[in-house]
């Protein structure tokens, strides 16, 4: 076996003993889940037994991940980079992006935009919880304030936009893919 396979190999034990501790769960509570003997468990956690693929199946499907989940070794994305949108007040780090759903932090330093062209509508759905500050939504024709701590989730296809009030906010944004075309397109164009 080579050094990289060894390496995966320690990595998805490691995983999967740490997602039964998450759980709260002991080898036996695991075994039934994913009908192993907990024996066998055990000899795969400390590296005793080889893990069969059928077996790593029905474990990750017990400890409600995926395959790709326990055996996934990319790193590169673990810093992530700022871009700057000066124009609309925005400063936004892509934290966490797969397929049908992006996870991102923004900074707002400027007031939502005035007026009826401002408001931008489009297919999906956002939420946003807000981290720090005042977040303004408009919303239609309703102005909404946020605050820390609080959440906002809503259709994309009423006009709406966002923007901090009295100083600047942070929030954290989930975008479904038509959202995020629309609103992180601007972060897309400047990496």
């Amino acid at each position: 076996m080579t050094q990289e396979a060894d390496g995966l190999d320690s990595l998805v034990r490691k995983r999967v003993r740490a997602l039964r501790a998450a759980h709260g769960w002991s080898l036996d509570d695991l075994a039934a889940r994913c009908h192993l003997s907990a024996s066998t468990l055990s000899r795969i956690e400390t590296g005793h037994r080889r893990i069969a693929l059928d077996q790593l199946t029905a474990i990750a499907r017990a400890l409600g991940t995926s395959l790709d989940q326990l055996v996934e070794t990319a790193s590169d994305d673990v810093v992530s980079q700022p871009v700057y949108d000066q124009a609309r007040g925005l400063t936004l780090w892509t934290l966490r992006h797969e397929p049908g759903v992006t996870v991102a932090r923004m900074r707002l330093t400027g007031p939502p935009p005035e007026g009826p062209s401002a408001l931008k509508a489009h297919p999906g759905r956002e939420w946003f919880t807000v981290l720090s500050g005042t977040v303004v939504l408009l919303l239609g024709d309703r102005r909404l304030r946020v605050e820390a701590g609080q959440a906002a989730e809503f259709p994309t296809m009423l006009p709406h936009a966002v923007g901090a009030f009295g100083g600047p906010a942070d929030m954290l944004g989930i975008f479904d893919r038509e959202a995020q075309r629309s609103h992180l397109a601007t972060g897309a164009r400047e990496r």
